[in-house]
């Protein structure tokens, strides 16, 4: 696997916080040692959804069944995510699978996202996301 380009990384990393179409966002982090525990809030971030995920067309039904498991497939999303900390500090973090992302898209209402998977590339990390379409209330 070859190295990501630091300059073309950072200038991906630019693109989407300066997005005009990027929604502001929480990224939360369960504990592995403990379900029950409160999620740890990871800081902010700009998240910009880039459509719905469409599996690769050599997938058979199966591979389709098995990345999808008990939800919807309209319920995944691909989205870039970037934390509006500087990457030199401390509170620097990227979102990782098994992350929970909550965007605040208008009026106050709140919409849950969870990490299922993410592609490392020049341009930026590429994630896949499961709506929660669960209600908050």
């Amino acid at each position: 696997m070859s190295q990501l380009d630091p300059q073309q990384r950072l200038a991906a990393r630019q693109a989407i916080l300066s997005h005009p179409d990027a929604q502001d966002c929480t990224v939360y982090r369960p504990d592995d040692n403990d379900p029950d525990a409160e999620e740890r809030d990871l800081g902010d971030a700009k998240i910009l959804f880039t459509g719905s995920f469409q599996p690769p067309q050599e997938w058979d039904a199966r591979q389709r069944d098995e990345y999808c498991g008990d939800s919807a497939p309209e319920l995944f999303m691909t989205a870039a995510i970037e934390c509006e900390a500087k990457p030199s500090s401390a509170a620097y973090f990227s979102a990782e699978i098994g992350d929970y992302v909550a965007t605040m898209p208008g009026l106050g209402e709140v919409v849950m996202f969870y990490v299922h998977d993410c592609v490392d590339a020049d341009n930026g990390r590429s994630y896949v996301l499961i709506r929660d379409d669960e209600s908050l209330d």
